[in-house]
């Protein structure tokens, strides 16, 4: 007997959560629980209490996973289709609830059996070990896994095959000489994706309140804006964790989404909550060396941008004002950190230019995502043929900004505060080229980031925003 015919002689187990696929089914299940009904979020102490493998079929009793958008360990996945090709009997073996093994197992088409949590018999570790052992005999199977929990059915099986292992797998393997497939560790690029870093400029908004109030050397302000922005930014990417953890599902069927860090398995559940804990702690601890108000601020954004990940986004024109709020939120943060207060014509002005923007990202998605008419956008409210009264309301808005911004110019409160009104006059067309350009481009199918970001990303935008920094300046001396 040949070396192949050997190794096809017994069969191969394969583990799922973190070997087959680079994710945990508990955890994914819990977020897709959760979002389905934050109410849920009660039941959990009473489902852990009675043990994992109650909590496991407690979630699996209410939920359905999509088993084509998981992500597979391609290496290992290319190796089982091979081996199963070549008559190798296959084995998923695993402690996720057997509902879900079977949903995985028929979908790929090349298990010949399956192993899995049943009933509060949580097949993980020693009893995972003794389903084997009884099933073929001491070391009459080959077994893949990856962690601590997968010790045991190492040392039962003939051979072994260490898949992205934890620490503890990593040290069995090298006492033990056995084939590894590791997986590719992640960077500080994908740090930087997890924070979405790029997401920090629309916090620059914090500075508006000090700059329409002519404290540019104002170092104090300067001061409480830098740690406002800190506070805001680390909060803002706590939040961004979470709703990827909510739009896991989601974000593995958009054609750019699915490269999210957590989307991807780059990243694990709980090294995510771990940032989340470690984000909140640097937000609300800077946040404690500026005022109550920014405190109060603050944890408005967190209460509303968490309801936005559980629900508002999915609700047609709440998701869009909720975004325009946020935006705002960001200006009257800014006023809070420095004691500046915000008049009605800028909060007035950002609803209307920030609900435009909010806006184009709608459209733009109606744009991009096929699906037949009558039928929503998957989690949002919004159907193909809402694409033209969402434009018209983008424009409108665009147009009332620089309405609003216009009558302000007009006002006694620019005739006080600034010596030359008449130099701050563009302001009104630099508002429409900015917001009309987005919108033209957005029509041209070109716009592929956030608007916001776009703005502040794009050098013809910086140069007339530039021009309207220059404008205020010098219309205030």
């Amino acid at each position: 007997m040949d070396a192949r015919s050997d190794r096809n002689a017994i069969p191969l187990a394969v583990d799922l959560d973190g070997t087959l696929i680079a994710t945990d089914l508990l955890w994914e299940g819990l977020f897709i629980l959760l979002k389905k009904n934050p109410l849920y979020f009660f039941l959990v102490p009473f489902w852990a209490a009675g043990g994992p493998a109650r909590l496991k079929q407690a979630i699996a009793q209410r939920i359905d996973i999509d088993p084509a958008t998981l992500p597979y360990r391609a290496p290992l996945l290319d190796r089982l289709r091979t081996e199963h090709a070549e008559g190798r009997k296959l084995v998923l073996a695993t402690g996720t609830p057997r509902k879900f093994a079977d949903a995985i197992a028929v979908h790929l088409g090349i298990f010949d059996r399956v192993l899995a949590t049943e009933g509060l018999d949580n097949l993980t570790s020693g009893k995972k070990r003794a389903s084997l052992l009884a099933a073929y005999g001491d070391a009459g199977f080959d077994y893949a896994g990856n962690s601590r929990h997968d010790l045991q059915v190492f040392d039962a099986a003939r051979s072994a095959i260490v898949v992205a292992p934890d620490r503890h797998a990593a040290r069995w393997q090298a006492a033990h000489g056995a084939e590894t497939m590791p997986a590719p560790k992640p960077t500080v690029r994908t740090i930087v994706k997890m924070l979405r870093v790029h997401q920090w400029l629309k916090n620059s908004l914090i500075a508006v309140p000090m700059m329409l109030s002519h404290e540019y050397f104002n170092s104090n302000m300067i001061w409480e804006c830098l740690l406002a922005f800190i506070s805001f930014s680390a909060v803002a990417s706590a939040i961004y964790i979470l709703n990827d953890f909510f739009d896991l599902a989601l974000d593995r069927k958009h054609l750019t989404k699915r490269n999210r860090p957590f989307a991807s398995g780059a990243l694990s559940i709980p090294f995510g909550l771990g940032a989340i804990a470690v984000l909140l702690a640097i937000g609300i601890g800077t946040g404690l060396f500026l005022s109550l108000e920014f405190l109060a601020v603050l944890g408005g954004y967190m209460v509303v941008t968490t309801a936005y990940s559980l629900s508002f986004k999915r609700m047609l024109l709440v998701d869009v004002l909720t975004l325009a709020g946020l935006y705002t939120i960001r200006v009257l943060a800014g006023a809070a950190a420095t004691g500046v207060d915000v008049s009605f014509w800028l909060l007035a002005f950002s609803i209307f230019f920030f609900l435009s923007l909010a806006l184009v990202k709608r459209f733009v998605e109606l744009r991009t995502t096929a699906i037949p008419p009558g039928e929503r956008i998957a989690g949002r409210g919004y159907r193909t043929e809402d694409q033209e009264i969402v434009a018209q309301a983008g424009m409108a808005s665009a147009f009332s900004s620089a309405l609003v911004l216009a009558l302000y110019m007009d006002s006694v409160a620019v005739r006080e505060l600034y010596p030359h009104p008449w130099l701050i006059w563009p302001l009104a067309p630099i508002v429409l080229y900015l917001t009309m350009r987005v919108w033209i481009l957005a029509r041209r199918d070109e716009m592929h980031d956030d608007p916001v970001v776009f703005i502040i990303r794009d050098w013809r935008s910086q140069i007339v925003v530039a021009i309207g920094a220059v404008l205020l300046v010098i219309g205030g001396w």
